[in-house]
């Protein structure tokens, strides 16, 4: 099981919560635009790795102000920054899907010595004319989800489109927090990603591994290619079967390939002398 603690950064203006489970080599996972979930593929992960996962400035519940002193990008990576050092890492592998995958480029890009490797999930940051990322932050779930999953029928695509109940007061407060998270992701990201993340994936020294679903149609497979061309060495995963989540529709398959990446070789153990 997860357990949290409570972190105090950016001179005390924000308490970030940050998951964490399992044992071995740390990685720090770093969620999309909706929230940080603890699902099945972060319990997979802890089977193998010491697994870190924060939960983005604004979005833990009853925090909402917590976003409010980033008031920009540069900000944003900073934070982060200040996160790793909180938790004691030096160097570890980052994760990040969607908005989180930016993310962790952003901070492998500008601190390349934080990230030992990185993964890349159908990572936002980058824009194509010829292939723009939809503006999902003004879309109904009826109109996104086809987007995001693979298989309309399947259980996460019910599990996005199902109704809350806002005659509770849980299913008002799952409404609210939805929308706020992605609020405040989407201060960073909003109306489009660029941020100019396409002129700085070069300083990315860490091996990468670039994840992307097949039928994804909200940051189509022409952006793992993007990522790939511009992060020297990295290496691209197309999972049939899943979009934007392929971590959660097709997990397996997944795990198979990030625990492979990340598995210690003789290259990243220290030489003798």
């Amino acid at each position: 099981m997860a357990t949290t603690q409570m972190l105090d950064l950016w001179d005390g203006q924000i308490t970030t919560r940050v998951h964490q489970a399992g044992t071995g080599e740390p990685l720090v996972f770093l969620h999309g635009a909706m929230g940080l979930q603890w699902d099945p593929f972060l319990d997979r992960l802890a089977e193998r790795f010491t697994v870190y996962a924060p939960e983005h400035p604004g979005t833990t519940p009853g925090d909402p102000d917590g976003i409010k002193p980033l008031d920009h990008l540069w900000d944003l990576i900073l934070y982060y920054d200040e996160l790793l050092s909180a938790l004691g890492l030096d160097a570890a592998a980052l994760v990040g899907h969607s908005f989180g995958g930016m993310v962790a480029a952003e901070v492998a890009a500008s601190f390349p010595s934080r990230a030992s490797k990185l993964v890349l999930i159908s990572a936002l940051g980058l824009w194509r004319d010829d292939s723009p990322v939809p503006n999902f932050m003004v879309m109904t779930p009826e109109e996104f989800v086809p987007l995001l999953v693979a298989d309309q029928r399947g259980p996460l695509a019910e599990k996005l489109l199902a109704a809350p109940d806002l005659e509770s007061e849980a299913g008002q407060t799952a409404v609210i927090q939805s929308t706020w998270s992605l609020a405040c992701t989407g201060k960073f990201i909003w109306p489009i990603p660029d941020r100019g993340l396409h002129k700085r994936l070069h300083r990315i020294t860490a091996p990468t591994l670039i994840v992307w679903g097949h039928r994804d149609n909200l940051t189509r497979s022409v952006y793992a290619d993007e990522f790939h061309q511009r992060i020297a060495g990295s290496r691209v995963e197309v999972i049939e079967n899943a979009a934007h989540f392929p971590h959660l529709e097709q997990t397996d398959r997944t795990l198979e390939l990030v625990t492979t990446f990340l598995r210690p070789t003789s290259r990243d153990r220290p030489q003798a002398n």
